[in-house]
């Protein structure tokens, strides 16, 4: 209709309707008519976009390693990027230009740069292993003024694989194997160490027992001794207690029987003493006079000293006639006594 045309655009896409070089419409998911003579429709996609990469880069030690990883990013200032770039669609809503691609190739160069710097001054094995580091040196590459001009927003970046050549990759697994080899044959002879180390340790703890038992039934034993000794040691001194105790008695038994004989001796002495000493007056009397004092009534008693007179003077008497009567009456008082 005389150049008039319709056309709409999902919530999804940023769009800016030029008329004469001047942005009449702009906005997400529009709809609307435009004179076709005069118009010019840029139309940008907002959503989020993942960038997947791959590249080659040279390690320190010459050798090469392949990157491969993934960008996540958005278009967060359209109109900044349709300055830049050509995102013109036609009037199907096709874009007349691919420059995403060029939007995407500008994002992967920034990536690369920034990473190569980093892998060239590590060697082969250490870039392998620096996913981490590479991810780093990405993220901050692309925080760079280029990129902050084209008007994107970088969400993240994610390294999926560093790999080696084949042929450096096999010779980095003979290594590795070879090396795993050494510490699996390694960890074994640990192992058998160890369990020879704790089979003398058992050794020597059940030696280190033995000693400790022997030392403990010696001590016991030489204990027993001195038990012993100081048992017949006690006995022994008991008995010379003993023996002390029944000297030491006998000497006072001793003691005590010698001052007994001699307070007899002394008493016997004295008794004799006083004896001699009472008889001595009577020593040098006539017996006659000593009978005669005795008082002595019986007549038996009389005619007996009588008879003793008379054996006395026998040379004086001629003749004595003594009646059998007499005699009689004294042998008969004598078997009466008895």
């Amino acid at each position: 209709m005389l150049g008039f045309k319709h056309i709409k655009f999902d919530s999804m896409t940023y769009v800016l309707h030029f008329v004469n070089g001047q942005i009449k419409k702009e906005g997400r998911g529009l709809s609307f008519f435009y004179f076709e003579p005069n118009s010019s429709i840029v139309a940008i996609p907002l959503g989020s976009n993942d960038l997947p990469f791959i590249f080659s880069e040279s390690t320190k030690d010459y050798q090469t390693v392949n990157i491969q990883g993934q960008i996540t990013y958005k278009i967060s200032n359209p109109k900044v990027l349709a300055d830049v770039l050509d995102f013109t669609v036609g009037e199907n809503g096709l874009h007349k230009k691919n420059d995403i691609e060029k939007l995407n190739q500008r994002i992967i160069n920034e990536a690369q740069t920034s990473t190569s710097s980093f892998i060239h001054e590590i060697n082969l094995k250490e870039a392998i292993r620096s996913a981490k580091q590479i991810e780093q040196q990405i993220q901050s590459g692309l925080t760079s003024q280029a990129i902050e001009s084209l008007g994107i927003e970088i969400l993240g970046t994610n390294i999926l694989a560093i790999q080696a050549s084949p042929e450096m990759a096999r010779a980095l697994e003979t290594e590795t194997r070879e090396k795993l080899q050494q510490e699996a044959d390694h960890a074994i002879y640990e192992r058998r160490n160890f369990a020879v180390e704790q089979e003398r340790k058992i050794k020597e703890s059940e030696l280190n027992t033995e000693i400790a038992v022997e030392e403990k039934q010696k001590q016991i034993s030489e204990k027993r001794m001195e038990s012993e000794v100081l048992k017949a040691d006690n006995e022994r001194k008991l008995r010379e207690m003993k023996i002390s105790a029944d000297i030491s008695v006998e000497n006072q038994r001793k003691m005590l029987i010698e001052q007994r004989t001699e307070n007899d001796k002394k008493e016997a002495e004295t008794q004799g003493y006083v004896t001699e000493t009472t008889l001595k007056p009577y020593r040098e009397m006539d017996w006659k006079i000593l009978t005669a004092l005795t008082n002595n009534t019986d007549p038996k008693f009389n005619i007996s000293l009588a008879f003793r007179e008379m054996a006395e003077n026998a040379d004086k008497i001629g003749n004595l006639n003594i009646s059998p009567e007499l005699l009689d009456s004294i042998l008969n008082e004598k078997r009466k006594g008895k």
